[in-house]
């Protein structure tokens, strides 16, 4: 059995009903928050009940270099102009020679903004982009 070594270089591939939008070296936001509320019971003193009632879950916040996959995001926020769908998507983590360490299925995911490269002369540096993208919890 070989060992994987958890610290090495991760990339991000990002998937909508299918579809590869390409690679990213950065993702955050996977997270996700349950509420709760909290109930005492008359006559027991021991502990207050501990209920959940709600999660909520964060926006996911992806970037990397410009690349030619960046038309394939254009044209998937593109496509909200002729009528919302909320697909599926896929974010999964990959190490540097393209094995999988995880990933996660998205339910009902919306692009929330895009961000391109600020391009100025007097100060040169790596062109990126920077998407977000919001959604309804994860899938099994």
């Amino acid at each position: 059995m070989s060992r994987q070594d958890p610290g090495s270089t991760i990339w991000f591939t990002l998937s909508i009903d299918g579809e590869s939008l390409g690679y990213f070296n950065g993702c955050e936001g996977l997270s996700s928050q349950v509420e709760i509320e909290q109930r005492q019971e008359g006559g027991n003193n021991g502990f207050v009940w501990q209920l959940p009632t709600r999660v909520s879950f964060s926006t996911i916040r992806l970037t990397r270099p410009l690349t030619p996959d960046t038309t394939k995001v254009a044209k998937w926020i593109s496509s909200l102009q002729t009528g919302i769908k909320r697909p599926t998507a896929q974010i999964a983590a990959l190490r540097a020679d393209g094995s999988e360490v995880a990933r996660w299925g998205l339910i009902d995911v919306l692009p929330v903004s895009w961000t391109g490269p600020t391009l100025d002369p007097a100060h040169p540096a790596v062109a990126t982009e920077v998407l977000e993208i919001t959604h309804h919890g994860f899938t099994d």
